[in-house]
C-alpha cells in the first residue's frame, strides 16, 4: 500500500539501497547509495535488514507527506529535517502519524541524507537491487528522481521488529560519523600510477583539489594542480571500481562513484579506500579535498574495524 507521497521533489531525490553488485561481470553499473554507511546505519535504526531500499536525499530535500503510522530515521549529512515544522533529531528512529510531513531546511553539513523507513521502500527488484539507474532509466520509481504527486509503497519489514520494539533507538554520538571535520581522503596506488612522472604522485598528495559543479552521482571532476603522464592518459579499457581515480590527458582528476561504469579507458593513479567513500559521498561542489596514500593492508584493516562497528551496533541493538 501507498505509504508516503512526494509534495516537492527537492533537488534529487532517489530509491536507493547497496546496489548490483552481482552484475558488474556483465558490465551493469552497480549504483546504491553513494553513502552506503549512512544508509546502512538507518536501516538498522529502523529494524531493517541493512540492504532495504531507502531515499536518498541531495542538498536540497523533499516534502514528504506519510499516508500510514510508521518508525523512521534520518541519517547522513543534516539537512535540516524537520516534522510537521519542528526540527528532529538525526541518528535517532522518529514515530511518524498518517498525515505527518517531513521537509528539509538549509543543507548544515554534508550533502546527502537518508530517510529509511520500517519495512522499506517496496519498488520491483531489478537484477537484485532496488537502486535507482537514471542514466539507464531503471530501478527505483521508473528510473527516474522522484517528483510532485508520486506515492511510494512501504514493505513489510521483519514481522519480529513491530513499532513499538523501534522507538526510541538512537546511534551514539561516538558512533556517528564526522562529515564536519576536514580531513584527507585516503587511497592505495593505482593500477597504472607508474605512468605517471614520479613527481605527479608528489603532487597529488600535496595539493588540494576542488570538486566541480560537473560532478555528479557517476563521478567527481576535480580542479587542481594538473598530473603528468609519461606517455599519454589512454589506455585498453580495464576494470574500474567506485573509488577508482582516473587521470584523463588533461591531467586533472575524476573519482569514480556509485553510477560509475565497469571498464574505462583512462590511467588510474589510485583508488580511493573503501571507508572513505562515504565521507567522499557527502563532499559537494566547491569543496577541496586533499589526498593521502596508504598501503593496502591499512585499508583493509580499516574496512574490517568498520565491519566490527557495524556488527556492533547491530548486536546491541543501536539502542
Amino acid at each position: 500500500m501507498a505509504g508516503i507521497e512526494i509534495l516537492k521533489s527537492g533537488l534529487l531525490t532517489t530509491v536507493q539501497d547497496l546496489g548490483r553488485t552481482d552484475y558488474r561481470m556483465y558490465g551493469v553499473n552497480t549504483c546504491g547509495a553513494m553513502d552506503r554507511f549512512s544508509l546502512r546505519l538507518a536501516n538498522l535504526l529502523v529494524g531493517n535488514g541493512e540492504n532495504e531500499a531507502a531515499l536518498e536525499v541531495t542538498l536540497i530535500g523533499p516534502h514528504l507527506k506519510f499516508l500510514v503510522d510508521g518508525v523512521i530515521a534520518v541519517t547522513g549529512g543534516d539537512l535540516a529535517p524537520r516534522l510537521n515544522g519542528t526540527a528532529i533529531g538525526m541518528w535517532k528512529t522518529i514515530l511518524v502519524s498518517e498525515g505527518d510531513i517531513l521537509q528539509f531546511g538549509h543543507m548544515k553539513h554534508g550533502c546527502r541524507s537518508y530517510v529509511a523507513i520500517k519495512g522499506g521502500i517496496d519498488v520491483p527488484l531489478i537484477m537484485g537491487s532496488r537502486s535507482t539507474f537514471i542514466r539507464g532509466g531503471y530501478g527505483g520509481l521508473e528510473g527516474r528522481s522522484l517528483k510532485e504527486g508520486d506515492r511510494l509503497d512501504i514493505g513489510e519489514g521483519e514481522p519480529r521488529l513491530d513499532r513499538a520494539l523501534v522507538t526510541g533507538r538512537s546511534l551514539p554520538a561516538a558512533y556517528r560519523p564526522d562529515f564536519v571535520t576536514e580531513r584527507p581522503i585516503r587511497f592505495i596506488p593505482g593500477p597504472q600510477s607508474d605512468r605517471f612522472i614520479e613527481t605527479s604522485l608528489d603532487t597529488f598528495v600535496s595539493d588540494s583539489y576542488g570538486i566541480l559543479n560537473e560532478s555528479d552521482r557517476m563521478g567527481y571532476r576535480l580542479k587542481g594542480p594538473q598530473l603528468t603522464h609519461k606517455s599519454g592518459a589512454d589506455m585498453i579499457s580495464g576494470a574500474v571500481t567506485i573509488g577508482s581515480i582516473q587521470v584523463p590527458g588533461d591531467g586533472q582528476p575524476i573519482i569514480l562513484m556509485s553510477d560509475c561504469q565497469v571498464t574505462g579507458g583512462y590511467t588510474q593513479i589510485g583508488v580511493v579506500i573503501g571507508v572513505d567513500i562515504p565521507y567522499l559521498a557527502q563532499r559537494k561542489p566547491g569543496d577541496r579535498i586533499q589526498f593521502q596514500q596508504i598501503g593496502i593492508e591499512d585499508a583493509q584493516h580499516f574496512w574490517r574495524e568498520q565491519e566490527r562497528l557495524i556488527s556492533l551496533i547491530r548486536m546491541h541493538n543501536v539502542r
